[in-house]
C-alpha cells in the first residue's frame, strides 16, 4: 500500500508529469533544457529529478559537465503500469 501512495503521491505533481513526458518524447535530456521547456528554475527541476531518480523512474548520465536524463527502462513494474495510463 505505501508503494502505491509513493507512485501517486509523485505523479500528483505536475511538473514531474510534464518531465517524464518530455522524457518519452525526447529520449535524452539535460537538466537546463528541461527547465527552459517547462518554464521552472533548474533548482526546481533539479529537484524533480532527484525525487524520480530515488524512485527508479529515471537515470542520469554526466558527460563534460552536463547531466542528461533518460527513462530508467527497468523502472518498477508498477510505476510502469501506471505511466502507461496517462
Amino acid at each position: 500500500m505505501d508503494e502505491w501512495k509513493t507512485i501517486f503521491k509523485t505523479l500528483s505533481n505536475i511538473n514531474r508529469l510534464k518531465i517524464i513526458k518530455l522524457l518519452e518524447k525526447r529520449k535524452k535530456v539535460n537538466v537546463s533544457e528541461i527547465a527552459k521547456e517547462l518554464d521552472i528554475s533548474i533548482q526546481a527541476t533539479s529537484n524533480h529529478l532527484a525525487v524520480l531518480y530515488d524512485l527508479g523512474v529515471v537515470k542520469a548520465k554526466g558527460k563534460n559537465n552536463s547531466v542528461s536524463y533518460f527513462l530508467n527502462q527497468s523502472m518498477p513494474i508498477k510505476f510502469k503500469s501506471v505511466l502507461k495510463l496517462i
